[in-house]
């Protein structure tokens, strides 16, 4: 089980090649860059300036706010740029975002993402071996390559591509078209076992070679006041996804779905602590590994040793550094053992 840091949802873009630099001297895998407040191939630009031998990933960069040919041309630059260490996470976002924030046409997400895949895929092979351009489908149409605008073959090779999903549709186009999946932190483990696996497999038949991440919401915290932040700042993150109406199969899976309507009518009034208020205990267990660091590490190794492929650690609170580097020590021990 490789782990993966990466910058927090606010952290300045300023920031990032510090926070990059300082995971790869601590001796992570990984270094993942989210799409919130800055643009993740921006972010993973630096990221990739700043470090020579941590690998490098968006997570996520949101596809239908962009085109094929766009995200084939940022993917291939920051492979070039980083040596190799690339690879692509996408995601879908949903509607609302799509639709209202980026301004961009939304249908057939699960469709449309794995047509998006099978462009960017097209456009590579293009540049590598010189072939004409003739990619059409339902959604993309790419059929005009010049040479003036051809980068050529990358000498590092295209960057695997990963695909954020939580739903059964979205699962299945990640077995079939990318390289791996990107988890959502609102999952469960009995969500992972029940849902994900068995539709990645259907689709696959194996997960030989395909690679699974997931970023594990943990609760620490040194003494009573540090761990009751802990608590809330999870409880608020829980709440803020599972007012999102894609993501209640997760809750009614656990018998919570009246929970996800409860929550989706609170965030249309931007009542957001009074949504977090409604996680209780019984719901926190379900989404959240807490305890001391070494209960965390010996937590996560139990719930998602034999499933993940990589994790990272999720704190929507100001968690202790030292509390944090105590888990991944943890876990790396265990995976020794």
């Amino acid at each position: 089980m490789l782990i993966d840091a990466g910058s927090h949802v606010t952290t300045p873009l300023t920031e990032v090649e510090a926070a990059a630099a300082a995971a790869e001297a601590a001796g992570y895998d990984g270094f993942g860059a989210p799409e919130t407040m800055h643009d993740a191939f921006t972010a993973l630009t630096l990221a990739a300036r700043a470090t020579s031998t941590i690998s490098l990933h968006s997570g996520i960069a949101v596809a239908f706010a962009r085109n094929p040919m766009n995200v084939a041309v940022l993917a291939n630059d920051i492979q070039l740029i980083s040596g190799g260490r690339f690879a692509l996470g996408l995601g879908s976002q949903v509607r609302p975002h799509i639709e209202r924030r980026y301004s961009m046409p939304w249908s057939h997400p699960a469709a449309r993402m794995e047509e998006f895949i099978a462009a960017i895929r097209a456009i590579w092979n293009t540049w590598a071996t010189g072939e004409k351009l003739g990619f059409r489908g339902e959604f993309y149409h790419h059929t005009l390559m010049t040479d003036f605008f051809n980068p050529g073959p990358n000498p590092y090779g295209n960057p695997p591509i990963l695909l954020a999903a939580v739903g059964e549709l979205m699962t299945g186009v990640a077995a079939r078209a990318a390289d791996g999946m990107l988890c959502h932190s609102f999952t469960t483990e009995t969500y992972l076992r029940e849902r994900t696996l068995p539709a990645l497999l259907a689709a696959r038949g194996s997960l030989d070679g395909f690679s699974l991440s997931l970023p594990v919401f943990v609760v620490l915290g040194r003494d009573e006041k540090a761990r009751a932040e802990a608590e809330a700042g999870v409880r608020r993150q829980i709440a803020f996804y599972g007012s999102t109406p894609a993501y209640k199969p997760v809750l009614e899976l656990h018998g919570y779905g009246g929970l996800a309507d409860q929550l989706n009518a609170l965030s249309r009034q931007q009542a957001w602590d009074e949504m977090g208020r409604l996680i209780d205990d019984d719901v926190l267990g379900l989404f959240a590994v807490a305890g001391s660091p070494a209960e965390v590490a010996t937590g996560i190794q139990a719930r998602f040793g034999d499933i993940a492929t990589r994790i990272s650690l999720y704190t929507p609170y100001h968690a202790s550094p030292d509390d944090v580097t105590a888990v991944v020590a943890g876990i790396r021990a265990q995976n020794l053992a």
